[in-house]
């Protein structure tokens, strides 16, 4: 979210910001609305000032014993004018607030511009791809044969793009999961959170999901929404605070569960683990001044990327380019793992720096020991990672001819030292 004031003194370098994402100029139209505002805001102001020397002038005519009634016409008549103005500046707020806080986000100088993911960048790959002397199968198959992975018990109580895992899948989820808390706590400095799964709206506002993407949201008759992703409370911990500068960066790490509705997704990976309403993600958070956020998604990256590694998955790493790049992102890296079953790299991590962007929405600032003056803080947010696609990554990757599925020799004290998962 911006300050309009920021839009007025700066309105050619916000339209070239949203221009490079392919959106229309928005800066005159914004310009003229607080313009609209501030004016009926002054003559709101002058009448208040107006009506108070009015009525005072009231008084001491009545004291004096003079007419008063054109003064008194004049005040009732001010009172009317209040009335409406007030309704109009209220009005007004209540547009611009809702324009300015459904503008995207400006995206970063590096960023490369693109009209969609076809032309996001490749940065970098590791690994080398797997070679089988059979046709590698999918996910959903080896599990189904495996009796460890059920859509249709699923979909009997919950539906379409719900799964059951049991036995060792199950077990290899919850390895994951473990896995991925410790290397984060462990090594890069993240401290475990334990967090709500219902949040309320001024969350979800916080970190952008409101209002602009309501649809892909599940909302409970409490007036709470069930978190798409642990970045909304990691995020939110630090709402409405002056942080003190010589403490951050901050960086929070959790396993949650997380549910989105998959709003427009309809004929996309029907089948299978990839697109599901409910899944468990290990969720990376920062928070850090200004000046630190470039090297931070650096590092939050990188440690995305180790899980990925000490698990021996081939991935690359792409830039998103202005196109594909998500409303609050300033600057986006996605990791892309390699899955055999489909021949094809598929998403398995997204670490993004939002800037301030998301600072303002929350009213999150920093200061330095022994100053005044405040600034909006920096938040960044990456998978790391997506347990149920890294389970689907590990499934095809490690698949045998005979169906079983080899366990990567990083998880296998996490599986009580077991080495593969056998056909029943």
């Amino acid at each position: 979210m911006f300050d309009i004031k920021a839009i007025r003194e700066n309105p050619e370098i916000f339209d070239q910001g949203w221009n490079r994402r392919g959106l229309e100029p928005q800066s005159a139209d914004l310009i003229a609305l607080d313009t609209s505002l501030r004016q009926k805001k002054t003559e709101l102001q002058d009448c208040q000032t107006r009506r108070n020397v009015a009525s005072k002038a009231i008084g001491q005519a009545k004291a004096k014993g003079e007419d008063a009634n054109a003064l008194i016409a004049e005040v009732a008549e001010l009172k009317n004018r209040m009335t409406q103005l007030e309704e109009d500046v209220r009005g007004l707020s209540e547009v611009l607030a809702d324009k300015m806080c459904r503008l995207d986000n400006l995206p970063a100088d590096d960023v490369p511009d693109g009209d969609d993911e076809e032309e996001n960048l490749e940065i970098r790959k590791w690994g080398e791809l797997p070679s089988f002397d059979f046709e590698p199968r999918q996910h959903f198959d080896l599990g189904e044969n495996l009796g460890q992975m059920d859509f249709e018990g699923a979909a009997r109580m919950s539906g379409a793009r719900f799964v059951i895992l049991r036995g060792d899948l199950a077990k290899l989820e919850r390895a994951l999961s473990t896995f991925m808390l410790d290397v984060h706590t462990t090594e890069f400095g993240y401290e475990e959170t334990s967090v709500p799964l219902l949040v309320r709206d001024r969350a979800l506002y916080g970190t952008s999901q409101l209002p602009k993407f309501k649809e892909d949201l599940f909302e409970a008759t409490t007036g709470h929404y069930m978190i798409p992703t642990g970045e909304v409370p990691l995020t939110n911990m630090v709402r409405e605070q002056i942080l003190e500068e010589e403490k951050l960066p901050l960086r929070f790490t959790t396993l949650s569960q997380c549910f989105r509705s998959e709003a427009g997704s309809a004929g996309r990976d029907t089948r299978g683990m990839i697109r599901l309403h409910q899944f468990n993600k290990v969720e990376m958070v920062s928070i850090t001044r200004p000046e630190q956020s470039r090297d931070e998604l650096e590092r939050m990256t990188g440690a995305a990327e180790q899980i990925l590694q000490r698990l021996g998955l081939a991935y690359r790493v792409m830039i998103l380019c202005t196109g594909d790049l998500g409303f609050a992102a300033h600057k986006t890296y996605d990791l892309e793992v390699w899955l055999p079953g489909q021949n094809m790299y598929r998403e398995i991590s997204s670490c993004s720096n939002t800037g301030d962007f998301q600072a303002r929405r929350m009213n999150t600032r920093c200061r330095p020991a022994g100053e005044k003056q405040t600034r909006f803080v920096h938040t960044l947010n990456g998978s790391g990672l997506a347990v149920g696609r890294t389970l689907v990554a590990v499934l095809e990757n490690y698949q045998q001819a005979d169906g079983s599925i080899a366990i990567p020799e990083i998880l296998q004290p996490y599986m009580g030292g077991k080495q593969k998962i056998e056909l029943p």
